[in-house]
């Protein structure tokens, strides 16, 4: 009885740390996660330390400056709980309650699943702090009184994690989730309204980008000239079949995100985005 009871008491052990890791997350899986969202692209200003914010985005709206999202406690992330990083990513709001600014992809980052949200944010804890302050945005009026985005949100905003289409192969569901959640591809490459919403009928047709630049269709549209080859190669070199070498922002893409997915998260994407209705070119 005895020795059964000595068993039962480390079983019960085994599971709570198990269930403890199982909480805290796993920060290698978070670094790649991290990879897949573009986190440092966005947040790390040229030439200086990484996640510690100043980078610029350029938008109709004023410029927006990526933040540190480093756990110093003063400069960055380190006074936050977990469930102050979920309600981030899930909801677009910070901890004091106010909104974010939806040039944070939130509307796509909300559909990330728990399991990976609990990853990533391991992985942020582990890396160095930097006491970099963080720069405010410079928006024209009215942009700068953050109550606006109660409304944005309630006419553009869905929270919500990403559940699979039962009707597509698992493959295609992967690459939905890598595209649409993680990736956040369609905050580019999705034309946008006036007040900034996307126009998801026209998901990843293409036209003016966040900076005001052309960006490209993605649908079967345009992608039906390419081979898959011909994409993997474009999307982990930056260098087209013809030899073109692919514009500064998708460049940066590809050196920090595309370039690190694993061959079969690269083929779920192809395989997603030749799974989408073919639209034409947006209209300027």
């Amino acid at each position: 009885m005895v020795a059964l009871i000595q068993r039962l008491i480390r079983l019960v052990a085994l599971l709570a740390a198990c269930g403890s890791a199982l909480a805290q997350g796993d920060a290698k899986r978070g670094d790649y996660l991290a990879k897949a969202g573009g986190c440092v692209g966005c947040h790390t200003a040229k030439g200086g330390t990484e996640f510690a914010g100043g980078y610029a985005l350029k938008t109709p709206f004023g410029t927006f400056y990526g933040p540190n999202i480093t756990p110093d406690p003063k400069a960055g992330t380190g006074k936050w709980s977990e469930a102050d990083f979920i309600r981030a990513i899930r909801h677009g709001e910070r901890p004091d309650g106010a909104n974010y600014y939806p040039a944070f992809p939130y509307p796509s980052y909300t559909k990330i699943n728990d399991a990976d949200l609990k990853d990533l944010w391991a992985f942020l804890r582990t890396l160095p702090p930097s006491q970099v302050e963080s720069k405010p945005h410079e928006l024209h009026l009215p942009f700068r009184f953050r109550l606006l985005l109660s409304g944005w949100k309630l006419l553009f905003f869905t929270p919500g994690a990403m559940a699979a289409d039962a009707k597509q192969p698992p493959v295609v569901n992967r690459g939905a989730y890598l595209t649409q959640a993680l990736g956040h591809c369609g905050e580019c490459h999705t034309p946008r309204n006036l007040l900034g919403g996307v126009k998801s009928s026209r998901f990843l047709a293409g036209g003016k980008g966040p900076e005001g630049k052309g960006i490209p269709n993605i649908t079967p549209t345009k992608l039906k000239k390419w081979s898959d080859k011909d994409l993997i190669d474009f999307l982990t070199s930056g260098l087209t079949a013809d030899g073109d070498v692919v514009a500064e922002s998708m460049g940066e893409v590809i050196t920090n995100t595309l370039s690190k997915l694993t061959p079969a998260d690269l083929a779920a994407m192809i395989a997603y985005l030749r799974s989408i209705p073919a639209l034409p070119d947006e209209k300027e």
